[in-house]
């Protein structure tokens, strides 16, 4: 394949991987979090050696309950593929005391992102493979996928080939966890790192504003909330959308819908201030590229997450969309059930984590900080979440930010 500027793409597929690449090498996949988990499973039912590298945590104990051998980090990392599947702020200081020190020679490391490798979070020693073989797709999407005898796509790429095996063990990766039943793009670390966060911060995040903006204005307008969620995406059409955009392509999907529909769409788009999206978009690719967005992540991590805590809050928190949406789901059931009343409306319980725990994006569950530990973060975050606010927010929602946050953080929800 090609693109408008003639860069060749080049995809793998089923064909372009013999069986038997991994024969004879132990796989280590390091992490059992949720692609660490598919990975593991869909290796071993594809014939391969596998072993679990975790610290003794509950998913050490999940790895263990599903047939695996679980040893220390370090222990798993003198293997023959050692497999990185852990969170990529993480990676950096584990890599450089536990995974780095055990490699041998000979060996090959892969990496489920190419984050740490784009940005010079880690070295990886001269003398071994380094290899990206990163899915896209979310684990128990890819689980699901592998199990139903099909395949999801993946990048793929060789970094460095120390061993002469290189491509044969990438390969072997790919097709051992299903990739290549659908299909692999050839990309290197930095650039499938760059378009994934890239598509993360522009069109996710604008996506994601969409649909809180939306909910607010109408609402605002005295549109039902149970109405606007509906319409937005809980009806099931918008991923019907979706797949129609992969399916029959972008522009091609719009045939689907009707002229109002069309007309609505393309001259509120073409009213839209392009060049200040464009503006926006360009400066959040730079800042990615140039390394300002990782340094900044690495920052977060080592302040203890606050603006992730910030984002914690707003996912667990009460709110009116959460509040429709869970009258939506529960009118569903009731219906499947035939017992419910169009009428009813109902505020569901937000769960939550067990007594004491709270959820960290590195580690999974840990001990919730005292209340006078936590009284004493609160300066440190709040100045954290006021800095990371993004250029030109006005004051007042910077403060309604940082008060959201110091709420969570000082008296979190149970």
């Amino acid at each position: 394949m090609k693109n408008s500027n003639d860069t060749q793409v080049r995809v793998y597929r089923a064909a372009d991987a013999p069986a038997g690449l991994l024969d004879g090498e132990a796989v280590a996949v390091l992490g059992y979090g949720h692609l660490g988990r598919t990975a593991a499973l869909n290796l071993r039912d594809s014939g391969a050696k596998v072993r679990i590298g975790n610290r003794d945590d509950e998913y050490a104990k999940q790895a263990r309950a599903e047939g695996f051998e679980v040893v220390p980090i370090a222990a798993e990392a003198a293997d023959d593929v050692v497999f990185v599947l852990l969170p990529d702020e993480v990676i950096p200081e584990v890599f450089g005391s536990a995974i780095a020190p055990a490699l041998k020679p000979g060996s090959a490391i892969a990496f489920g992102s190419g984050y740490s490798l784009a940005f010079g979070l880690i070295q990886p020693p001269a003398t071994v493979d380094v290899i990206l073989v990163a899915p896209r797709m979310a684990g128990s999407s890819a689980r699901a996928r592998y199990v139903a005898g099909q395949g999801f796509w993946a990048c793929i790429g060789v970094e460095a080939d120390r061993s002469g095996r290189a491509q044969q063990r990438m390969l072997g990766l790919a097709a051992g966890l299903g990739v290549l039943r659908e299909g692999a793009v050839q990309m290197s670390a930095q650039m499938e790192a760059t378009i994934d966060l890239f598509v993360e911060q522009t069109f996710g995040a604008v996506l994601g504003m969409a649909i809180m903006t939306a909910f607010e204005v109408a609402r605002e307008d005295g549109v039902p909330a149970e109405a606007l969620v509906l319409e937005m995406y809980m009806s099931g059409e918008m991923e019907a959308v979706f797949k129609s955009f992969r399916e029959t392509g972008f522009f091609r999907a719009s045939e689907d819908h009707g002229p109002s529909a069309v007309f609505g769409g393309i001259t509120r788009t073409m009213a839209m201030d392009k060049g200040a999206i464009t503006a926006n978009f360009r400066k959040i690719l730079k800042d990615i590229k140039n390394g300002g967005f990782a340094q900044r992540f690495q920052e977060e991590a080592g302040n203890g997450y606050p603006m992730l805590k910030f984002a914690q809050a707003m996912m667990h928190g009460p709110s009116p969309i959460t509040d429709a949406e869970n009258r939506i789901r529960h009118l569903s059931s009731s219906a499947t059930a035939g017992s419910g009343s169009p009428a009813i409306a109902v505020s569901e319980p937000i769960a939550s984590g067990a007594a004491g725990l709270a959820l960290s994006p590195a580690n999974g569950y840990v001990r919730r900080a005292s209340w006078p530990a936590r009284l004493l973060q609160a300066p440190r975050h709040a100045c954290s979440v006021w800095k990371h606010s993004a250029e030109g927010t006005p004051w007042t929602y910077k403060m309604f930010f940082v008060g959201v946050h110091l709420k969570a953080l000082l008296w979190p929800i149970r």
